[in-house]
């Protein structure tokens, strides 16, 4: 056992000893105090497992944790002791069901690392809705169809705010983007004009030649290199953020002039990898300003790199005067617009620079890495699945033609294809929690109350798999979606891989269209074999982007008949 785990398994004893105490002085916690002197001494072992998820740290940094928390402990177990007389005596109405945790970290200690997997178990044995407390923040999981009308319909008004996260303020410029506002009238004139200006189909089908131009482009690439390795999820995002950054400011990372940076994709999932760790700091507010895990310091980082590139973006737009110059296909792009709408005075909604690049941010996270990630996973899904694959491939060869390319205009006959990325968004949705909600006031779900500011977690993939929503739902059957009634909309609750409610993904429609085109393309123009004594898996890395575990290398070899069309 190391030092480390030593040290905080008597630091556990020692909050035993202290509870047994309380509880012979304060009846109304004597319950409480005994459940957790039960599981205290079953915490050495659960630690050495399970807590290392939540606490990496180095010698320099455990010194200091050490530190830290032992002067901290007598104070904090003190507003423990204050807190749990508070909620004893203060409701009618109980909080949710769930498991005791211990003073101070609550249930933080044992949660592994897949999050959607261990509270769907959880419903399990506390029902379809459950408490938990981490640290000091109470924690809702909502998982059964029912309860997430109530959440994200009924009371969707009250649960639309977000709960604070450090590492989401960080790159989020304060929360002035859309992902992590709160609902108030900034989110909404953010929203308004991310989807008018940017995901109207008038839009959509104007930027339709950017992603033409890339797809053909990758395409090609992959056609000069037949034979070889390929990742899969590198090959989709970097079609997917040049398509982005050409909708945004007019131009792709292949222009030297404003490129967005070869290293991009690794800071990209280094943010998404910080915006799903766990972060000591967020539960136990009182340690935030030491930062022990590192984990503002490390978004900060990140934030610095892609703000730098914002800034020359945006500076030499304004130097060069292209912000008062439209395309040349007559069209202005969105940092045009957002550029224009910062100089009106008269304009009902405010703008200024942070909240443009603010909206470049998410924008460029969320598309990009979404969409490859879902590229990946049908990908893997149909290398699993031989006969699917030749189906879709099929069904491309009658649509398309075997003797020419696919276009956009091909996407809404391809019925089962479309089916097969549907059932991946069911078995695989991209944020199988999707962004916590956070109710402005207290209220009633399910017959229990939710305070104000719980953070709120809707588990979609716990209803995606439920048994009483989809028959043999751990089988890949495509076949569940061609009756034709199942879109992205949100609206039938047993499918929601965009979310629901006025939270849903603003970039679903984009994200939709180009994660078919590109599959679509990938699959008609090549035939695709996993490398030889390639172990293959279809396990998940749990994060706020549930990505494959192992990345997927696959071999192209040419499929279409003529060589021309791959030029």
């Amino acid at each position: 056992m190391s030092i480390s785990t030593s040290f905080y398994c008597t630091l556990l004893l020692i909050l035993m000893s202290i509870l047994n105490y309380l509880s012979r002085l304060q009846p109304t916690i004597s319950i409480i105090a005994k459940m957790i002197s039960e599981v205290a001494y079953n915490v050495s072992l659960k630690i050495i497992t399970l807590w290392s998820w939540w606490w990496e740290v180095n010698n320099e940094d455990e010194k200091l944790a050490r530190t830290i928390l032992t002067i901290s402990v007598p104070a904090l177990v003190f507003l423990w002791y204050k807190l749990m007389l508070f909620y004893t005596t203060k409701a009618s109405t109980p909080l949710p069901p769930g498991p005791y945790g211990l003073p101070l970290v609550g249930y933080l200690p044992f949660l592994g690392s897949n999050l959607h997997e261990i509270f769907t178990n959880m419903a399990q044995k506390y029902g379809p809705i459950f408490s938990l407390r981490l640290g000091s923040k109470l924690c809702v999981v909502v998982n059964s169809l029912d309860l997430v009308k109530v959440v994200s319909h009924d009371l969707d008004q009250t649960f639309a705010n977000r709960s604070s996260h450090i590492a989401a303020l960080t790159i989020s410029y304060g929360r002035s983007n859309i992902a992590w506002s709160n609902n108030n009238k900034h989110w909404r004139n953010m929203r308004k004009l991310l989807v008018s200006q940017v995901m109207s189909n008038a839009n959509l089908n104007a930027s339709q030649t950017f992603r033409t131009h890339e797809v053909k482009r990758t395409v090609n690439q992959l056609f000069n290199n037949l034979g070889e390795k390929f990742n899969i999820n590198e090959i989709a995002f970097n079609t997917e953020v040049n398509v982005v950054t050409s909708m945004l400011w007019g131009s792709s990372k292949s222009s030297e002039d404003v490129s967005i940076g070869d290293g991009f994709r690794e800071v990209e999932f280094k943010i998404m990898e910080l915006l799903g760790a766990p972060n000591i700091s967020d539960f136990l507010p009182v340690l935030s300003w030491f930062d022990l895990q590192k984990r503002k310091r490390e978004m900060q980082q990140q934030f610095e790199y892609v703000n730098e590139i914002f800034d020359n973006i945006i500076q030499k737009r304004i130097k060069t005067n292209l912000s008062k110059t439209d395309g040349a296909d007559g069209n202005k792009d969105f940092l045009q617009i957002m550029l224009e709408l910062k100089d009106q005075k008269d304009t009902s909604s405010s703008f200024n620079m942070i909240h443009i690049k603010a909206l470049l941010m998410d924008f460029v996270t969320a598309a990009t890495d979404t969409t490859s990630t879902m590229v990946e996973w049908v990908m893997a899904e149909m290398l699993n699945n031989p006969s699917a694959m030749k189906r879709v491939q099929d069904e491309l060869t009658t649509v398309v033609g075997i003797n020419n390319i696919v276009e956009e205009s091909h996407m809404p006959k391809l019925t089962y294809f479309d089916a097969v990325i549907k059932e991946t968004f069911r078995l695989h949705p991209p944020l199988p929690l999707l962004i916590q909600r956070c109710p402005s006031e207290s209220c009633k779900v399910g017959g229990y109350v939710v305070p104000k500011d719980t953070m709120v977690f809707m588990n979609v993939w716990a209803i995606h798999r439920d048994p009483n929503n989809w028959p043999d739902p751990l089988e890949f059957k495509p076949e569940r979606f061609l009756n034709g009634k199942w879109d992205y909309s949100g609206n039938n609750l047993k499918f929601l891989p965009f979310g629901t409610g006025r939270r849903i993904c603003p970039g679903m429609p984009l994200g939709n269209k180009m994660l078919m085109y590109i599959l679509a393309s990938l699959l008609h123009s090549f035939e695709w074999k996993l490398p030889k004594d390639d172990e293959f898996e279809l396990r998940e890395e749990f994060g706020l982007v549930a990505k494959k575990r192992k990345p997927l290398v696959a071999i192209p070899s040419q499929r279409l008949p003529d060589a021309t069309l791959y030029m």
